[in-house]
């Protein structure tokens, strides 16, 4: 591996939960009351709760849409949102942040893996839709919507 090419996939490793431009994941949805994860701004479409697993499951959708077999089976949008705007238990709660993070770890593993070709198209992806792409893909989809959750929190007033 170049120099260079291990510059990038450290970058894309950092930058899948960096810090710099914006504030990060755990930050964004830490010390959230659980009866505010559910709760509707005024001016706002989604919860917090929504926005979570709106993000939890993208990311988990282009994980899997790298690999060999992926087929894609969730309908755009229905199948990104949960309709209920609160999650319906703590348990549920937890185990959607947990999962989002599980995953983000495997996209690092991908990304800095040297039998992956960043510049390939995904096995089952059409031209243009790189391995790069798809992380790529995941770190804006999820700064944009970090962005949202902190939105959401200022209007609630649970934001400092």
């Amino acid at each position: 591996m170049t120099r260079s090419e291990a510059a990038l996939r450290a970058q894309l490793v950092h930058t899948l939960s960096w810090e710099e431009a914006h504030v990060g994941f755990d930050r964004t949805f830490d010390a959230i009351p659980p009866a505010a994860r559910g709760a509707l701004a005024a001016g706002f479409d989604h919860s917090v709760w929504q926005l979570l697993e709106h993000m939890r499951l993208a990311q988990k959708d282009l994980l899997a849409f790298c690999g060999r077999r992926y087929v894609h089976v969730l309908k755009w949008p229905d199948d990104y949102w949960p309709k209920n705007p609160a999650p319906e238990t703590d348990a549920a709660w937890e185990n959607s942040l947990k999962s989002f993070r599980a995953d983000r770890q495997r996209l690092a593993r991908l990304a800095r893996d040297p039998k992956v070709n960043l510049l390939a198209r995904v096995p089952t992806g059409k031209p243009g839709q790189t391995y790069l792409r798809a992380i790529l893909l995941v770190i804006d989809h999820n700064a944009y919507h970090l962005g949202q959750v902190i939105a959401v929190r200022r209007a609630l007033g649970i934001w400092t």
